[in-house]
Order: C-alpha cells, then structure tokens, then sequence
C-alpha cells in the first residue's frame, strides 16, 4: 500500500511536530509513507467564504497530485472532509481521478480505525485526558456519534486512543458541543467564538482533565490560544501526538 500524506497549510506552517509524528506513527505501523511536493492548501478557506472560483483550481491541483496513491491520510478532519464531501461540484461525476480520490482519503484516526484495524500499541501516556470531538470529524466523517442523530456509532477516535496504556480517561458533560472555531467564523463573529471556546475549556477542566485531545488541530488552535491567554490550568494535544508517544511538556503546543 502506498500511502500519501497530506499535511494541511496551517500544521505546516504552526505545528510541525503534529505532521511528524503522524509520519512517525504509521511509519512504525509499518505503512510505506510518501509526502508528495507541491500540495498546497486543500481549499477549504475559500469554500467556506464563498469563493468557489478561487478554490477550483487548488482541488483540481489537489486531485492531480494525489490520484495515484492508493491511500491519502491527513492529521485533520475538516481537511479531510472538504475532499469528500465538497469537491463534487469542481469535478464530472465520473471523473475517475477524483472518485480515486474521494474513495481514499482517510482522517487519521479514521485511517488507523478501518483501513489497518490497529489492535495495540507501545505506548505509554500516564495521563487525566478529554477528547475534543470536532464538528467535521462528527457530522461529515462520522468517526462517532453526535446527540442531534440517534444513529450508533463507534468512537474511532476514542477506540484508537483506547490502546495506550495508562490513560486516564475523562468525560465533558457536552461531548460534542462546537468549539466554535469554525474557520473563518472566528473572524467574523469573535465574540461569539471565543464564548463558545470558553465554555469548550471550562467543561473539559471541570472533568478533571489536564490533557485536552482532538483528531483536529484547528480546533486545538483556536482553544490553545484561549487557554494561553486567560492562564487555565490544561495543555491541548493532537491525537497523533499522544500516539506517537510525545511527552506533553515537550510537544510545543501548550
């Protein structure tokens, strides 16, 4: 299996260590990783303020750089989720470059769940975590259940973190409320997000927690600068950090 990695703009750019050690990870796993040169910006910025224009040539770029591996794993589920489930109209119906790639790009957690079915890992993280569910990786890639659809699902981010040892595990009272990052809503509407992202971080101190994990980077951005700001008392960790056995105090994220 030949897997490329995709590496979002702004992991590139603010957390390095986050692509590294999802290149670590399935590198130990025993995945055959290529980094492809020249992916840009997977166009979802554009999209979400309406300029599909301006966003139509980086998903044809996107699609003509990724279309001959057989997998594409990316570190982010909103990322993720613009390939699978926003592309369509940039591209014929029976494009079969872009059904290749559509059909094969793959969250992380999401890759590691369903493709390569992990049972264990050597891996140690003695630590009081809460996951941070975002709203991409929820309501478009399904990796669990959200409270607006009574349709059973499995946490496959909580699964997968479920095989490091020593996790403490601790549980919000509203497990899969927005952080209200939102992208360019946090721009727009400020206020309101930095409220939203308040009461995210209060919930998950009050659970005890002092790790606070998500499969979405982007999230963990807009909190981290809210947890800096105002002193609170837990770091923010990337999933792929605590799987690739990273000590908190050193991931450069907190």
């Amino acid at each position: 299996m030949s897997v490329a990695l995709f590496i979002p703009c702004y992991l590139d750019q603010f957390y390095p260590d986050v692509a590294i050690a999802t290149l670590e990870l399935l590198e130990r796993l025993g995945v055959d990783v290529v980094y492809p040169d020249g992916q840009t910006c997977c166009g979802q910025p554009m999209a979400n303020t309406g300029c599909t224009a301006d966003c139509a040539p980086v998903a044809r770029r996107f699609v003509d750089l990724f279309c001959d591996y057989d997998s594409i794993v990316c570190p982010s589920g909103s990322c993720t989720a613009m390939v699978r489930h926003h592309y369509d109209e940039y591209f014929a119906d029976d494009d079969p470059k872009f059904n290749h790639v559509k059909s094969r790009t793959f969250e992380l957690c999401e890759f590691l769940h369903d493709e390569l079915q992990i049972k264990e890992l050597d891996v140690q993280f003695p630590h009081k975590v809460s996951i941070h569910q975002s709203c991409h990786g929820l309501r478009e890639l399904r990796l669990g259940a959200c409270s607006e659809n009574m349709t059973p699902r499995e946490d496959k981010v909580r699964n997968v973190l479920n095989l490091v040892h020593g996790i403490q595990w601790c549980t919000p009272t509203r497990v899969d409320e927005c952080c209200g990052f939102g992208g360019t809503f946090a721009v727009n509407e400020s206020d309101v997000s930095a409220s939203m992202g308040r009461d995210r971080i209060a919930d998950h101190v009050a659970s005890g927690s002092s790790i606070l994990a998500s499969a979405d980077m982007s999230c963990l951005m807009h909190l981290q600068g809210i947890i800096r700001r105002e002193s609170t008392p837990i770091e923010v960790m990337h999933v792929a950090q605590i799987l690739a056995g990273r000590n908190p105090k050193r991931v450069g994220n907190a």
